[in-house]
């Protein structure tokens, strides 16, 4: 890899994992572009920021960063670090600076998402009080996380999600990336667990460029190539 070759880093969201972008990794590999998808702990916006951010300094050179769903709150707050060049959103949340997660998501109308999600306790080390997880309905995370997925995957992603600790809805992020480097969004207009209104109000508010897909929530799996352009596009601004 040379010194002006961006590494692509894929930042999941709730509920999945970094297969969801199972079919954009190979778009992007066969470009000769160097990618990592790391495994976001979904333990706190802050906390995953930091964590995000610790592997980008890692990398030795431009990077692109792209964030799905609550990935994009990820890195707007990640995407202040120095060597970040470029940043896309797919389907998620652009953050103001001093916004939550909770603070934006309550000034629209609520998606189908609100009323199937579980809030489950879980341990947390240090503490008597227990922290809470959310996940969505197993028999309806497929309708509304994933309609025009494979639906034997989508029952497959339904009961392998990776919860979202509740903490993470209500920290205010310390920083807005898009405020300085080049942001790409992409809207998901059939999204069903996140108001597509949230996402063209979170780009057009940073300027962003923004292209559209009929897709679900997860646009990766049922629009790749779609989303493997717009990564490119980005790419080629940060020096591919």
């Amino acid at each position: 890899m040379t010194t002006s070759a961006p590494t692509v880093v894929l930042v999941h969201g709730a509920f999945a994992d970094a297969s969801s972008f199972a079919r954009v990794i190979p778009e992007l590999l066969a470009d000769g572009l160097e990618v990592l998808a790391p495994a976001v702990p979904n333990r706190s916006l802050l906390g995953d920021a930091a964590y995000i951010a610790s592997i980008v300094r890692r990398i030795p050179g431009p990077v692109v960063l792209v964030g799905h769903s609550y990935g994009g709150a990820v890195i707007t707050v990640a995407g202040a670090e120095d060597n970040v060049r470029a940043l896309v959103y797919l389907a998620g949340y652009a953050l103001e600076e001093g916004e939550s997660l909770g603070e934006l998501q309550g000034s629209f109308p609520d998606s189908e998402l609100a009323s199937a999600l579980v809030f489950s306790p879980f341990p947390v080390e240090g503490s008597n009080e227990p922290g809470t997880d959310v996940t969505v309905e197993t028999d309806r995370f497929p309708a509304i996380f994933a309609a025009d997925v494979d639906p034997g995957l989508a029952r497959t992603l339904a009961v392998s999600q990776r919860p979202l600790a509740a903490a993470a809805f209500a920290e205010a992020a310390p920083v807005a990336a898009w405020k300085t480097k080049p942001s790409w969004g992409l809207v998901s207009s059939a999204d069903r667990t996140i108001n597509p209104d949230v996402q063209r109000f979170g780009y057009q508010r940073a300027g962003m460029t923004t292209v559209e897909a009929d897709s679900s929530h997860l646009v990766m799996l049922s629009h790749p190539e779609q989303v493997a352009d717009l990564i490119r596009e980005a790419a080629r601004s940060a020096g591919a």
